[in-house]
């Protein structure tokens, strides 16, 4: 009797792109749910435009290639862009940032380079880069976070804010908007005032920025749950937070009033998203065990130095494109050694 020859491997694949794409929208859940809660409506309209034009410019793109449409788009990573960039902007930005964000995103970082798997940097990162240079004023426009004794926009407040730029009777743009904890806590150093003194502000909680602490935490726990699942690799995250701790603890050991403790670091901006959900793009990062390791490290290194002496307050987008750069020459010279040679082979 002839049996049926099949070739290996005899297992599915434990993950393809779709799948992959899906658990990293569902780890994103919690902190978008946290950004919601902290800092209003903005934050929904920012995902909803950001995806929604990051889908259309996929399409779109993919029909002048004659590159098959409907099943590029069922992968999600155009979706996963729209979210990520969405999620990255001041709930209070108009419409039009994150439509231009997403735009670039797509268009240029990603379709332009041939698509997914080709390019080179991170699409949602240099969508946010492009605005963060080119509108510095319109990407600064940060609510102050539930729980200052200050109500949040309404639902329809917010929704004609981002649309047409009005506000309730009685409300400027500068009395409904803040500074983040980290270009408070910047801004503050360069006045000489101590840590200490900064700390003591409304605008800080337990752990690091009001509201933030959460929001962190939050993405924190999608990302571990990301690494339950092998979703994700360990040693980006790793790499970066842990570079990032022991740069601020050394800092903040040697001179207290002068650099935020590693606490502040790890639990403000976009610190948690970055290590779990940008940072680990499997087709920009490095690829080797060694490499991913190396490439968290500088990120985390890079945030760092933007933060303390860079001219932006953050610079987690910025740490991740500088290292994408770098990612091949990290895998070229972290390749694994073949099994049965030696290291002179």
């Amino acid at each position: 009797m002839d049996f049926p020859t099949r070739s290996s491997p005899y297992l599915p694949p434990r993950n393809d792109v779709g799948r992959l794409m899906a658990d990293v929208m569902l780890a994103l859940i919690p902190g978008a749910l946290a950004l919601i809660w902290f800092f209003g409506w903005g934050t929904l309209f920012n995902l909803l435009l950001a995806t929604t034009t990051a889908v259309g410019a996929e399409a779109l793109m993919l029909g002048l290639r004659r590159r098959p449409v409907a099943a590029t788009l069922r992968d999600g990573s155009a979706i996963l862009t729209g979210l990520l960039l969405g999620l990255a902007l001041p709930p209070l930005t108009p419409w039009w940032i994150p439509v231009v964000g997403a735009l670039f995103a797509i268009v240029v970082a990603k379709q332009l380079y041939g698509g997914l798997g080709y390019n080179p940097f991170n699409p949602a990162m240099v969508g946010f880069v492009v605005l963060i240079i080119s509108f510095p004023l319109q990407m600064t426009l940060w609510p102050p976070p539930r729980g200052m004794g200050q109500e949040l926009l309404t639902f329809l407040d917010t929704l004609r804010l981002v649309f047409t730029g009005a506000l309730p009777a009685g409300l400027t743009l500068d009395g409904v908007t803040t500074a983040t904890p980290l270009d408070a806590y910047k801004t503050g150093i360069s006045l000489n005032l101590t840590g200490s003194e900064i700390l003591s502000g409304p605008l800080f909680g337990s752990l690091a920025g009001r509201g933030w602490e959460w929001v962190n935490g939050a993405f924190l726990a999608g990302g571990l749950w990301m690494l339950a699942r092998r979703t994700i690799h360990w040693q980006i995250p790793a790499g970066m937070l842990g570079t990032l701790f022991l740069m601020a603890l050394l800092f903040y050991i040697g001179d207290a009033d002068s650099f935020g403790s590693p606490l502040l670091h790890l639990f403000s901006g976009a610190t948690m998203l970055g290590a779990f959900f940008i940072a680990t793009d499997p087709v920009s990062a490095s690829t080797t065990p060694r490499g991913r390791l190396y490439y968290g490290a500088g990120i985390g290194l890079i945030v760092y130095v933007i933060r303390c002496w860079g001219g932006y307050p953050d610079g987690v987008a910025f740490a991740v494109l500088l290292m994408n750069m770098a990612a091949p020459t990290l895998d070229y010279y972290t390749q694994p050694r073949v099994f049965g040679h030696g290291e002179s082979d």
